[in-house]
């Protein structure tokens, strides 16, 4: 394998290679064709009438602010996309990485002593000044799509000083947590040779580890309050769902969510031998007893079923790849000339530029596992299913539905590539689930009205 990199890097490392042209090329080319996909979709979004499955659940009223909803995100989404072109643009036309690379070293010069003046230090100030570069550029599409967008459409609960909060405990936690990630990131590259991607790869998986048992005690906390779920029915079903399926439970928790969003959810993390599940106070507020501890069906679905474990390995095998064609471009001397770069090879640089000229074929296994984590959902439907929550689960996927004013219809090629989890109709029939009387009336009701509902969304990790 080493040798085949070798040989790829000889080939790739062409003097006056257009590599600026083609990192553009591929943006440009992405904003396009995602931007067809969004026209077919926003064509769904214009229909007037729902889904017959959904018919007897959905009224006229729900389903319209439904699709207004849908329109208005599906117009911010092209125009952020734009704003994010034009901000590639300038950044590649006015030279920002070598300006940016320069100032980080001459304010070491300046103001840090002799020992934090070389690469590694540099790449710190860099990457951090890169990231408030980055937020500060943003900010407006965030405050908007916050304060305008979700505001209009009954979701947001944030505060402006809640929002500006958070922005504030991000920034400390990244110059907490970049120096030494970016410190081992760099010392492992410099240090072993051409053969660093394996040990990146170790590095990586070891942080994995870390991070997932230093975020319920050290990350969490910062934005969020977790409370033991009361005692009760709900709790006690839960502990017996988790005990019949040998789920190692070792904290069951409410968290509040309602402070930021009316969006809820519920899902777990943890270690192999120690999970937490995480219940948001909005599902509680909002559903029976018997649908929360059918989504939780659904959820320890993926652990029993082994989805977590395999979605890992994946993951895995992706940052291998990653660090593997890394080691390909990380001395290409003409992709660092081609962004002003001629005389210097900063690691961190040449990895950002990489990151760009691997977008291409991230999109390809971004779109294969939608698919794969389509199936992963169907096959946890199926289980909760057989554990007997037909009807549990399908009242609750109507109510988040509802609730959600989610997206009740998408077209097919735009939901392959955007969706990591089938539409309602999709799943309502291989639930084979059969409309009797209407499950969601008083949700059906408020969002009809536009009062403040609940929202099942999708954040990465294992949940609805």
């Amino acid at each position: 394998m080493l040798g085949f990199l070798q040989r790829l890097a000889r080939v790739l490392d062409r003097p006056l290679f257009p590599w600026k042209k083609l990192i553009i090329g591929f943006s440009v080319a992405q904003y396009i064709f995602e931007g067809f996909l969004g026209l077919r979709q926003y064509r769904v979004l214009c229909q007037t009438k729902p889904p017959t499955v959904l018919q007897h659940e959905v009224s006229q009223e729900v389903f319209d602010k439904s699709q207004a909803y849908g329109r208005a995100k599906a117009k911010f989404g092209a125009l952020n996309g734009l704003y994010g072109q034009i901000q590639n643009f300038a950044f590649y036309h006015f030279d920002v990485l070598p300006k940016l690379w320069s100032w980080s070293g001459d304010l070491l010069l300046r103001f840090a002593p002799v020992r934090f003046t070389g690469e590694i230090s540099q790449s710190i100030v860099f990457i951090l000044a890169f990231i408030v570069i980055h937020q500060v550029v943003s900010l407006p599409s965030s405050i908007y799509q916050t304060f305008v967008l979700e505001e209009k459409f009954g979701f947001n609960k944030q505060t402006p000083k809640l929002f500006v909060t958070d922005m504030i405990k991000s920034n400390l936690l990244a110059v907490v947590l970049a120096p030494p990630i970016l410190s081992g990131f760099l010392s492992i590259i410099k240090k072993t040779g051409s053969q660093f991607f394996y040990y990146l790869f170790l590095f990586g998986a070891g942080l994995q580890v870390f991070m997932i048992t230093i975020y319920p005690v050290a990350i969490l906390p910062l934005f969020n309050k977790l409370s033991p779920l009361e005692e009760g029915k709900l709790k006690t079903d839960v502990e017996d769902l988790a005990k019949k399926l040998k789920f190692p439970l070792h904290e069951l928790n409410v968290i509040d969510g309602s402070k930021r969003s009316a969006h809820s959810n519920a899902y777990f993390f943890g270690l192999p031998w120690k999970k937490h599940i995480v219940i948001y106070d909005t599902l509680i507020e909002k559903s029976e007893r018997e649908e929360v501890v059918a989504v939780l069906a659904h959820e320890l679905g993926h652990w029993s079923l082994g989805h977590t474990t395999k979605l890992f390995g994946i993951s895995q095998a992706h940052f291998f790849y990653i660090f593997a064609l890394f080691s390909v471009f990380i001395n290409n001397n003409s992709l660092y000339a081609d962004f002003g770069f001629a005389n210097q090879h900063p690691i961190i640089v040449g990895f950002l530029l990489f990151s760009d000229i691997l977008s291409p074929l991230d999109n390809v296994i971004k779109l294969l596992m939608n698919i794969l984590s389509r199936k992963f959902e169907f096959e946890a439907d199926a289980f909760a299913n057989n554990l007997g929550y037909n009807s549990e689960l399908a009242s609750s996927l109507i109510k988040l539905q509802i609730q959600n004013l989610s997206t009740m219809d998408a077209d097919w090629m735009f939901a392959s590539y955007h969706f990591s989890h089938p539409i309602l109709a999709e799943r309502l029939k291989a639930l084979n689930w059969q409309p009797t009387e209407k499950v969601a009336k008083a949700d059906d009701k408020a969002a009809s009205k536009g009062e403040d509902v609940d929202v099942a969304t999708t954040t990465g990790r294992d949940e609805l």
